[in-house]
């Protein structure tokens, strides 16, 4: 059955991700390895990395991730923020390889204006020099599939498809799945056909065994708006059934599907509790009747009930 987790907080130590998830009964997790919002970490300490390497094993938690820092950008046009974002990206990797973790998660970057295959180019740069510097890592980088906002890359499959095509070690790379990001950039969810429409796209463009994560985000806003918000499972513009057969969908049942969802919803009540249940309840529960039809947007569209004779 698929790992279900969340993204959690190393505020107090790296170890509290992992209790964090133990509370939860997760089966992975994934965490920042330091300050998503500065350039440089503080170095790991040996101590602190045997430490969180024995809290993973004995909690028994499975492809542990991270996210690499927003900061990084490996499509900018700009040389010293391209060589600044490689050196920091390289130590990202560096310091996932010393936690064993699985695989490190990253945003393709942003061509800042430079066009879409001059942006892909510098990204298949920046991954082969780091890979190089990183040779013989056993760290997996997973490409995240982006919502599209402004210049950045990964909106489109065929983007993603060229990258992991155009490095020169195209095993090292895969692909994390986000659903609110690839429904915002104008892939639709909501139905079984869009769905099976969807993951047909992929599977042709790029190929489902390159997808090894998932993040199960609803989305804020509707299909193709190229916003990135995240919802709660079945409070957004996706709706729940999309999660019901991601879920259930026997080619995922070993992917790890990790939650970037808010912590809280608007009454201050924890909502990981939320929406892991949902979707371990999916794994249990009878399959459910498909739920009222969406518009091109997603949204619901009502229906008048039928008549008594009908």
């Amino acid at each position: 059955m698929p790992l279900f987790g969340a993204h959690m907080s190393v505020a107090g130590g790296l170890t509290n991700a992992v209790a964090a998830s133990v509370a939860l009964e997760c089966g992975t997790v994934q965490l920042f390895t330091k300050n998503a919002n500065t350039w440089a970490g503080k170095p790991l300490q040996a101590v602190e990395v045997r430490a969180f390497r024995d809290a993973v094993r004995a909690a028994g938690l499975r492809f542990p991730t991270a996210h690499d820092s927003y900061l990084i950008n490996l499509a900018s046009p700009d040389d010293a923020l391209y060589r600044k974002s490689i050196a920091a990206f390289a130590d990202e990797v560096e310091r996932a390889e010393a936690l064993g973790l699985s695989y490190l998660v990253t945003h393709p970057g942003a061509h800042v204006g430079s066009g879409v295959d001059a942006g892909v180019a510098r990204v298949v740069a920046a991954l082969d020099e780091v890979h190089a510097r990183c040779g013989g890592y056993q760290v997996k980088v997973l490409v995240e599939t982006t919502a599209g906002q402004g210049s950045c890359l990964g909106a489109a499959f065929e983007e993603i498809a060229t990258i992991l095509g155009g490095v020169a070690a195209p095993e090292r790379l895969g692909v994390c799945f986000d659903t609110c990001h690839a429904f915002a950039a104008g892939y639709p969810l909501a139905s079984a056909d869009d769905y099976a429409a969807t993951f047909g796209r992929f599977d042709d463009l790029v190929g489902l065994d390159r997808l090894r994560l998932f993040h199960v985000n609803d989305s804020v806003k509707g299909l193709g708006s190229r916003v990135d918000r995240h919802a709660h499972l079945g409070q957004g513009m996706i709706g729940i059934d999309a999660f019901r057969r991601l879920a259930t969908d026997p080619r995922f049942a070993d992917r790890p599907m990790i939650l970037e969802t808010p912590k809280e919803d608007a009454d201050g009540r924890a909502m990981d509790p939320v929406n892991l249940g949902l979707l371990r309840g999916f794994l249990t529960a009878p399959a459910a009747v498909e739920s009222a039809p969406r518009n091109k947007s997603g949204r619901r569209v009502k229906t008048k009930p039928a008549a008594a004779d009908e």
